[in-house]
């Protein structure tokens, strides 16, 4: 027998303090309902092996792959701005890591594999829904270029899970760059183990950032490094439009993905304060917020560093903030700079910031939608003609647009683009497929409701190449109909 996993676990090098042992829990009757079959050959896997009985064994948490050592993480974590002091992998296994096609170490986590002694209260395992929710959406934001944890696999467990309700179990395969967290340094931050911060500090500079081990400050470093990843992947998260939906400091990842598809949404009609957000009541999490929570998240990391930057508070103190200080301007930047090239620029002009919020400010009031606003907008030509009404037809107010159009066009005569390569360049970052709410919301009631796993394979038909226009498929780049609409999205826990 071949066996269809090979793993290391480079997290056994850490201090016991980080992780407990623990193997998943087996389930009763495991159905593969699908494997990722790009990303398992990105990763160096064989699809066929891990579909046969061994490999799904594997992944349903019957079998531990030979010389796999499987632990869940610990850590803590700011919830809705309140720290908790012991979160930890409730319902997460870490079988352990693959090195890819290009040298990279990735993580392998059995997510829904049962009890782990940080469960608290929880049964360890995952519904059918959240899974396919992880497995679509995950895959729709990779496929927008941008960082994210994946899924390798999902598995249906054969096992009924309470909830509001009794739903079926799953099991979803994450593949991650790595999974410590802003939460994991506060576990022991605030324990005043500053052994383990040094520790965890040195793991993630040897994983994620080794240039900085050469770095005369490589603690003030990383909390730079970590600052500027975040800011890119929160300017990525708001140039497509998408809603994490719970931001907690458990929730950041310090290899710059996106973790954590629980609440998570993507806007319909444009509006600055959009939350789908079950939990999130007060609206911390609300889409125009999600800089500037980033900003006070990555505030809690640099405070768990203060003891290796300097022996003095008072030293340590404005290190840290000299670093932190790197984020605003690198959003800034990086956010301004995808809004350019989403309007078909590439000249930097100062009034280019006041066209784009205009464009956002009359799209929010005239109920217009994000993606196909854009999207449209790549289509139109450097004169008026009869292209302009679908994207007119968004706006409730056609004249809204008109008046901006207007503007956009001489800013465009201004840089003397030819108009069939900024097209191209516009459809090149102007999606016109993302995971529509309520397209997940029937591929997950089709398939746990009837079994029917064919509205997911076309979803990830055009998630998987968003930009292309995909001919029969027109019908997933459209916004939900009023009945269909999604008004929230709730946590799998």
């Amino acid at each position: 027998m071949t066996e269809p996993l090979t793993l290391a676990n480079s997290y056994l090098d850490l201090p016991e303090g980080c992780y407990a042992r623990v193997g998943p829990t087996e389930v009763s009757q495991p159905q593969l309902l699908r494997i990722n079959r790009p990303l398992a050959e990105q990763l160096g896997l064989d699809p066929e092996a891990l579909a046969a009985p061994e490999g799904l064994a594997a992944l349903a948490g019957n079998r531990v792959p030979e010389g796999a050592e499987p632990l869940a993480l610990a850590y803590a974590g700011h919830q809705f701005g309140n720290f908790v002091p012991q979160l930890g992998d409730g319902r997460a296994v870490l079988l352990g890591e693959v090195t890819d096609r290009s040298g990279v170490r990735r993580d392998l986590q059995l997510k829904g594999a049962g009890r782990t002694p940080f469960s608290r209260a929880g049964d360890g395992r995952a519904s059918l829904g959240p899974v396919i929710r992880e497995y679509l959406v995950s895959e729709g934001i990779a496929g927008l270029g941008i960082p994210t944890t994946r899924a390798l696999a999902m598995v249906a467990t054969g096992d009924p899970v309470l909830r509001q309700r009794v739903e079926p179990g799953g099991v979803i395969t994450r593949m991650a760059a790595g999974h410590v967290r802003v939460g994991t340094f506060e576990y022991f931050f605030r324990r005043g183990d500053y052994d383990t911060v040094r520790a965890l500090a040195d793991y993630v500079i040897e994983r994620h950032y080794p240039a900085l081990a050469e770095s005369d400050q490589p603690y003030k470093d990383l909390i730079e490094a970590v600052a500027t990843r975040t800011a890119d992947l929160v300017a990525d998260w708001l140039l497509v439009g998408f809603i994490h939906g719970v931001m907690n400091t458990d929730n950041i990842a310090l290899s710059g993905e996106t973790l954590d598809y629980g609440p998570c949404a993507f806007m319909d009609d444009y509006h600055p304060a959009t939350v789908y957000s079950s939990i999130d009541t007060g609206g911390r999490y609300a889409y125009d917020q999600q800089p500037t929570i980033a900003h006070w998240d990555l505030a809690r990391f640099a405070e768990t560093l203060l003891p290796l930057l300097a022996d003095d508070p008072d030293e340590a103190l404005p290190i840290a903030k000299e670093a932190l200080d790197a984020y605003e301007p690198r959003f800034s930047a990086s956010y301004h700079a995808g809004l350019q090239r989403k309007l078909g620029l590439t000249e930097d002009r100062d009034s280019d910031p006041d066209l784009a919020m205009d464009l956002l400010g009359r799209m929010a009031a005239q109920g217009a939608d994000f993606t196909l606003t854009f999207r449209r907008l790549s289509e139109l030509g450097s004169e008026p003609d009869e292209a302009d009404e679908a994207v007119r037809a968004l706006f409730a107010d056609p004249a809204s647009f008109d008046a901006w159009a207007i503007a956009w066009r001489s800013r465009l005569a201004a840089e003397g683009s030819d108009d069939a390569a900024r097209r191209d360049a516009m459809r090149a970052v102007n999606p016109a497929y993302i995971p529509r709410n309520h397209r997940v919301e029937q591929a997950i009631t089709a398939a746990m409701d009837h079994g029917d796993l064919a509205p997911i394979d076309e979803l990830l038909t055009v998630l998987t190449d968003p930009f292309a226009d995909h001919p029969g498929y027109e019908h997933l780049a459209a916004p939900p109909a009023s009945h269909e609409v999604v008004t929230q999205t709730f946590c799998g826990t």
